[in-house]
């Protein structure tokens, strides 16, 4: 975590944002428009329920984390609003249960297959913060939640597309196919949030050269996987060509802002570099979720998602993202 602290001049205010990590917030919006762009569908009003649902239950997870942690935290980490007492446990813990419960309600508004992968993402969220993290299982587990976080936009899409293809009499993609079709983009998120996870484990000690190093060659094979163009063919090959020559530069723009910090934190793995390898990973979320998106054929989702990146690193300057 970071050793900033919060400015007094926010007050109460200040405090929740810090708990709740606001900053790290535009990483997420881009899991449901990703999964969305695998369908090969555009986002609606479905897709917005999901991403609704997605803000809420990572918010709980951030509460929830920061609960579970609150005497680990009074030692390493003193200035984070609850050790601080800036906010008291009990209204750390009923907001992540609140903010869970808001998470289900909208999840639910998407059809009952998007309540059940919000369901399960918010069983893995818990799980993780309140026993998980500290186990061999806890950086597969928050690859886990991101992977849901986006197949959670693509089951509402798919939901929505089916039920206005039938209202039409035609027969739209199943939300079943519509998970199979997003495993892949959900299966890259989520190898990406487990090697930042294993790093972050880290922050607070550093001293390990090998975590940064793996993580580099994790985000090295996935840039690479996400640069690839394939040999263009048959009728629209141009407009293919172009959303993959998108897809491309999004892929370069992940590598280095992932890339960089690791690659540092590896040369001199203190625990102020350890930090900003873990910030980077976050902030190389959205480029990774812009170039899902050009690659499912969304080049306007993906400049979209990418325009999220002024906005984060405006909100970063005041709050940590970790």
């Amino acid at each position: 975590m970071s050793a900033r602290t919060a400015n007094p001049g926010t007050g109460r205010l200040g405090a929740w944002a810090e708990l709740l990590r606001v900053s790290a917030l535009f990483t997420v919006v881009g899991d449901g428009l990703a999964g969305a762009a695998s369908l090969g569908v555009r986002p609606g009003r479905s897709t917005a329920l999901a991403v609704g649902a997605s803000l809420c239950l990572y918010e709980a997870g951030m509460a929830l984390n920061d609960w579970a942690d609150r005497e680990e935290d009074a030692v390493d980490r003193p200035h984070r609003p609850i050790p601080s007492g800036r906010i008291s446990p009990p209204a750390a813990l009923a907001a992540a249960g609140g903010l869970t419960a808001a998470g289900l309600a909208l999840a639910a508004r998407a059809g009952r297959p998007s309540l059940a992968v919000g369901a399960a993402l918010a069983a893995t969220v818990w799980s993780y913060d309140l026993h998980l993290k500290h186990t061999p299982a806890g950086p597969a587990a928050m690859g886990a939640a991101r992977s849901l976080d986006l197949l959670l936009g693509a089951t509402a899409t798919a939901t929505a597309n089916v039920s206005a293809s039938s209202a039409a009499g035609g027969a739209g993609r199943s939300a079943g196919n519509g998970v199979r079709a997003a495993l892949p983009a959900a299966a890259v998120l989520g190898v990406h949030t487990a090697a930042v996870t294993t790093v972050s484990r880290r922050e607070t000690q550093g001293g390990s050269t090998v975590l940064p190093l793996a993580a580099l060659a994790v985000t090295g094979t996935v840039g690479a996987l996400l640069g690839r163009r394939p040999p263009p063919a048959g009728p629209g090959a141009s407009g293919r060509t172009a959303r993959h020559a998108l897809a491309a530069g999004l892929a370069a723009v992940y590598a280095g802002t992932a890339g960089r910090p690791l690659l540092h934190a590896a040369l001199n793995p203190s625990p102020a570099l350890t930090q900003r390898a873990v910030g980077g990973g976050i902030r190389a979320m959205i480029p990774l979720q812009g170039a899902l998106a050009a690659r499912g054929g969304a080049a306007g989702v993906a400049l979209g998602v990418m325009g999220l990146v002024p906005l984060a690193r405006t909100v970063a300057r005041k709050v940590s993202p970790t």
